[in-house]
């Protein structure tokens, strides 16, 4: 099989080369593209003749797919396929893998960072301490006895109810599917409306699919809490953004952590959110740590040896 890596996996070089090595003594060719392109011809020239590919979150354009007439399997560095042309592919029976879990501890705490920055105003009580200032106007508030909601109860949603309770949270959860393990933890499923309207927290962990889009809308928001918090470690066309950022301006929220937007970072500077009050915008980074990259990189690399063995796993396609 010729097996193409399209893109860096954010670790060394020399620990891709130690996993492609079994690959290659089962007389496979490996190729490692790490200088960044991606624009679409150079993308054809480097994956058309490749069996497998491998990337990671950059969109891939569906006419790279398309000119693969060799293909049969992407091993996806990611946990989101919606970067992938997922018809094309299904259409043309490629087989896509994820690398569902890698990055739930990584995804799981960043929440809890944006969640305390605004709730004890972190990047206001820097900025009054190196200038002179004092905690006058920042006074924040404790989590413990707080409702946190969480929409969504998949890997990453249960861990940040495990983390949730460890601050002394009651946690609510709005999910397609009640889970056993959530219920275990003293998790209680209400409706998406309810989720909204009770909890001084809500965190959303749900992916980018049609039913998804814009379901965190102007009048999901306006049911919220006004000293609530909104957290989206998720996807960024889940929340209408807009909306958002006219209820933090009115005031009718008391302040959002972002880290995931309609398209993926540098976003423009006239975003709304930018000009939005009591707001933590992150660049896309809840899933990188060095941790979760080495997990990713060990998961993408044994996708594909799965798959040559003729046992699959996180098929999403």
């Amino acid at each position: 099989m010729n097996i193409v890596l399209l893109e860096g996996l954010a670790v060394p070089q020399q620990t891709i080369e130690e996993l492609a090595a079994s690959l290659k003594e089962q007389g496979h060719t490996f190729t490692a593209w790490l200088d960044g392109k991606w624009d679409p011809e150079t993308l054809i020239q480097r994956a058309k003749d490749a069996d497998i590919l491998m990337v990671a979150n950059s969109p891939l354009p569906a006419q790279v797919v398309q000119a693969c007439s060799r293909l049969k399997m992407i091993s996806v560095a990611f946990t989101g396929v919606d970067h992938i042309p997922m018809e094309v592919c299904r259409q043309r029976g490629v087989l896509v893998c994820n690398c569902a879990g890698y990055s739930t501890t990584a995804v799981a705490e960043l929440v809890f960072g944006l969640v305390l920055g605004l709730a004890r105003r972190i990047p206001a009580c820097d900025g009054a301490a190196r200038h002179g200032g004092t905690k006058a106007g920042l006074v924040g508030f404790e989590l413990a006895g707080k409702t946190f909601g969480i929409v969504g109860t998949g890997a990453i949603g249960l861990r940040v109810a495990v983390l949730a309770r460890a601050f002394g949270c009651k946690v609510i959860a709005y999910s397609r599917t009640e889970k056993q393990e959530a219920l275990e933890l003293g998790v209680r499923y209400r409706s998406l409306e309810e989720v909204m309207a009770q909890s001084d927290i809500v965190s959303l962990h749900v992916p980018a699919t049609a039913q998804t889009k814009g379901l965190i809308s102007a009048e999901m928001i306006a049911r919220m809490k006004p000293g609530a918090l909104l957290i989206n470690t998720a996807r960024g066309p889940v929340v209408d953004s807009a909306a958002l950022a006219d209820a933090l301006k009115a005031g009718r929220i008391a302040g959002a952590g972002i880290d995931v937007f309609e398209t993926e970072p540098p976003i423009p500077e006239d975003h709304p959110l930018c000009s939005a009050p009591n707001t933590l915008l992150t660049p896309h980074v809840a899933f990188a740590t060095e941790e979760s990259m080495v997990l990713r990189a060990n998961m993408v690399f044994e996708n594909v040896q799965l798959y040559l063995n003729g046992t699959p796993r996180n098929v999403m396609a």
